[in-house]
């Protein structure tokens, strides 16, 4: 079984070495093999992409994904891209 800085370890390394999460302030504990990432995140993307790495590393037990989204300045929030999509008149064919 590995060691909670050991998962810890892995967990941090992962996080920086995912295209998918970038380069986000996330933080990283671990209890009995209880990850729980806080921070932030540009996108509910990342959050989640986040929470799916850490998932997959062998040790954990359980994520608890406390990281908070908080855009760029002047980038539009995934709420926001979704209502302009919606509204749009683009069509798939």
């Amino acid at each position: 079984m590995k060691s909670d800085s050991d998962i810890k370890r892995d967990v941090e390394a992962e996080l920086k070495s995912s295209p998918e999460v970038g380069q986000t302030d996330i933080a990283v504990k671990v209890s009995g093999g209880e990850v729980t990432l806080t921070g932030f995140a540009r996108s509910y993307f990342e959050k989640y992409q986040a929470e799916f790495v850490t998932r997959r590393l062998k040790g954990v037990a359980a994520v608890a994904n406390d990281i908070s989204v908080r855009p760029l300045a002047g980038m539009s929030t995934d709420p926001e891209i979704a209502r302009l999509w919606r509204h749009s008149s683009f069509t798939c064919r």
